[in-house]
């Protein structure tokens, strides 16, 4: 089975015979005993450190089907080395050109999206608003601005709903959190330790989508939701509103209330809050696990990953475009 690595240390990756040798360095830049990863084992790489590689590299894992995903010092998301596109189709290319450039096509799809993004969220809340957490005033509003997801008919209005709802559903992060306070979406810089989880988590998810959707025949810069723009995978981020609640919120929730990941494990720098490595690994392997546990899929009669889930609504999106069947989106029902 493959997998995915992620290299925290700064290094060196080349080829060596059929492995990837990386050479991590130390905090003074000396090299690290080398680690061999196997190319028939590795899935994909996240890189947090900075990483020297040349371009026969990056040919050897393009032909071995490996991407990569870079992530500064700050944890943003940087871009993405993506294999070239093996799945091509023209047909499902301009199938998705045309349900994009159709307004009814486009709102009907989009609206669904945030249907399917808004149940999660929802579910996350009153599974806390079961065991006695006060959110239910955050749930109300919820549930009264879900009723406008069908009216709207731009998508510059469903986006500001979109908002709206993030709104109330960030705010009982406060109460569902034990020892740390949200006070509030900060982006860009995040002001303290749960938007930078918030913000390296949503970019693990973002990725996570990317590289699903390279794995189908779908182009992943024309989006339904989101506006498709320069330099940025847009579809990605459409499907990540479906499962950043599932994937990376409840991963959050986990490691903070447990304390796993403790005010140690973040540091300020430049009136902004951080992950030190250690906060990153501990992060990582809790949102890696959560990746690799299964469900009964209620009409494939069978357990899968909740990575695969990902593919599998790339294949509904797929579907929808070429007139096959209706799109309905991924919603917990656990």
């Amino acid at each position: 089975m493959k997998k995915t690595y992620y290299l925290f240390n700064p290094g060196r990756i080349s080829r060596k015979d059929k492995t990837i040798k990386f050479v991590p360095h130390d905090d003074d830049g000396n090299d690290l005993p080398a680690r061999y990863l196997p190319v028939e084992n590795v899935e994909d790489l996240y890189v947090f450190g900075s990483l020297d590689a040349n371009s026969s590299m990056y040919n050897f894992l393009g032909k071995n089907n490996i991407s990569a995903h870079f992530f500064d010092y700050y944890e943003n998301y940087s871009g993405s080395f993506m294999p070239k596109e093996s799945l091509l189709s023209g047909k499902v290319l301009l199938a998705q050109v045309k349900h994009h450039m159709n307004k009814k096509c486009r709102i009907s799809i989009a609206q669904r999206i945030l249907v399917g993004a808004v149940y999660n969220m929802l579910k996350n809340l009153r599974y806390y608003q079961t065991r006695g957490k006060g959110i239910e005033a955050e749930i109300a509003r919820i549930e009264h601005l879900e009723q406008s997801i069908t009216e709207t008919t731009d998508i510059e209005s469903l986006m500001g709903i979109e908002g709206n709802i993030r709104k109330s559903y960030y705010h009982a992060f406060d109460q569902i959190l034990n020892d740390f306070s949200m006070e509030g979406r900060s982006y860009r810089p995040p002001l303290n330790e749960v938007n930078a989880l918030i913000s390296f988590g949503n970019m693990m998810c973002y990725s996570q989508c990317l590289r699903a959707i390279h794995q189908t025949q779908l182009n992943p810069i024309i989006s339904f939701l989101h506006q498709p723009g320069e330099r940025r995978y847009s579809l990605s981020l459409d499907l990540a509103e479906i499962f950043k609640p599932i994937l990376v919120d409840r991963v959050i929730f986990k490691v903070l209330n447990k304390r796993e990941i403790q005010a140690k494990h973040f540091e300020n720098d430049l009136n902004r809050i951080i992950m030190k490595e250690s906060g990153k690994k501990i992060f990582v392997l809790a949102f890696e696990s959560r990746l690799q546990e299964t469900i009964r899929h209620r009409s494939l009669k069978r357990n899968v990953s909740y990575k695969y889930l990902i593919r599998l609504e790339c294949y509904k999106l797929i579907k929808e475009i070429l007139d096959i069947e209706p799109y309905k989106p991924f919603k917990m029902y656990w």
